[in-house]
C-alpha cells in the first residue's frame, strides 16, 4: 500500500514538473514573438544603441511573469532620440501603454521605459527598456550577472527556480534575483524556504550579487 502511495505521489510530482516546463516554454516562445512583432531591437538600433537582452528570458528562466528586459547603451543619451523610438513603438496597435522615468542625474545614469503589450486574445506583456550611458556604473553589469548565473545553473537548480516562480502567488512581487540567489546560494527548494530566506535577506534597491 505504501509503495502504491509513493508511486502515485511521484507521478503527481512528475506531472507538475512537466506542466511547469511546458508553461515556461510556452511563455518564452510568446516573449520572442513579442520581440519580433514589436521590432523593438531594430527600433533602438535605429538611433545607434547597443541592444542587450537581460533578465529571465536571456537565462531561460522566464516562467509566468510576462516581463521582457532590455538594456540599451549609447555614449550619451539624447532624449529626443528616445522619444522618437517610443513614438514608433506606440504606432504598433498592440502597445497599450508606455511609461518613462529619468535617472540621468543619479548614479544609474539611465532612462527607463516601460511598455505594456497585448496582442488580440493574448495575455499582456511588459517590456522594460533601460537606456544606460556607456561607461557608467552599471554598463554591462547585469549582462555579466546573467552570464554567471547561466554558467552556474544545473538542471536541478534551473527546475527549482522555475518551480518556485510557478508556486509564487500572482499578487506576490519577488525580484528574479531573489529566486536565483536563494536557490544558488541558499540551496532553497521549497516556497516555504523561500519565504524564510527573504525574511532573512531583505532587499532594497539594486541587488548587487554574483554567484
Amino acid at each position: 500500500m505504501k509503495g502504491l502511495f509513493l508511486n502515485f505521489a511521484d507521478s503527481i510530482y512528475q506531472n507538475m514538473e512537466q506542466a511547469i516546463e511546458e508553461l515556461a516554454r510556452k511563455n518564452q516562445r510568446e516573449a520572442w514573438k513579442i520581440i519580433q512583432d514589436t521590432d523593438i531591437v531594430n527600433l533602438w538600433r535605429s538611433i545607434g544603441a547597443e541592444v542587450n537582452l537581460v533578465g529571465s528570458l536571456r537565462m531561460g528562466l522566464l516562467m509566468k511573469h510576462r516581463d521582457i528586459d532590455f538594456h540599451l547603451y549609447t555614449s550619451q543619451i539624447n532624449l529626443s532620440d528616445d522619444f522618437r523610438v517610443m513614438a514608433r513603438l506606440a504606432e504598433n496597435p498592440s502597445v497599450k501603454r508606455i511609461e518613462y522615468g529619468n535617472s540621468l542625474d543619479m548614479e544609474e545614469r539611465c532612462v527607463e521605459w516601460h511598455a505594456w503589450i497585448q496582442e488580440e486574445g493574448q495575455e499582456p506583456w511588459q517590456i522594460d527598456m533601460i537606456h544606460i550611458v556607456k561607461g557608467s556604473r552599471y554598463d554591462g553589469y547585469f549582462e555579466r550577472m546573467a552570464e554567471r548565473i547561466s554558467a552556474t545553473l544545473t538542471e536541478e537548480t534551473r527546475r527549482a527556480i522555475l518551480r518556485l516562480k510557478y508556486e509564487t502567488p500572482d499578487i506576490e512581487k519577488i525580484m528574479g534575483i531573489e529566486y536565483y540567489r536563494a536557490v544558488l546560494e541558499g540551496h532553497v527548494h521549497t516556497y516555504a524556504e523561500l519565504e524564510r530566506w527573504r525574511e532573512n535577506h531583505p532587499v532594497a534597491g539594486v541587488v548587487e550579487w554574483f554567484p
